[in-house]
């Protein structure tokens, strides 16, 4: 028998490779693995930032015992991740917490950008990648 202990717990983040000559907004969100990292409306909780500085540090709170963090500079504040002329490849920096990247097969899984309050190096270290 397990039981999930409800205190919160504070996640600090720092998103780097921030670049600040792109418009739009910087969008972090806290993720459970339902939606991850498509749907962001499933997003537990989401953060918008402007792009003024290479880095930036954010906070979130969470009582979850497992959970993802993705970062999406929207650069033309739709809210979801663009595509290039293709279709299928992101058009905008994206970022994932534990190192997670996107391959050929797609966006990575929960399972590899998922991070776990038991075992949390803070603050979490995650890169913006542009195409």
């Amino acid at each position: 028998m397990t039981t999930e202990t409800a205190i919160a717990t504070s996640v600090q983040v720092e998103i780097n490779g921030i670049d600040t000559k792109r418009p739009g907004h910087i969008m972090v969100m806290l993720f459970e693995e339902n939606g991850f990292p498509i749907k962001h409306k499933s997003a537990l909780q989401t953060q918008f930032h402007s792009p003024t500085a290479e880095s930036l540090s954010v906070e979130f709170t969470t009582s979850k015992a497992e959970f993802a963090i993705k970062v999406l500079h929207d650069e033309d504040n739709s809210q979801t991740t663009s595509k290039n002329w293709t279709g299928i490849i992101p058009s905008e920096g994206l970022g994932f917490s534990n190192g997670a990247k996107i391959s050929w097969r797609g966006p990575p899984k929960f399972k590899d950008a998922k991070l776990s309050l038991t075992d949390l190096a803070s603050p979490i270290s995650i890169s913006v990648h542009y195409p």
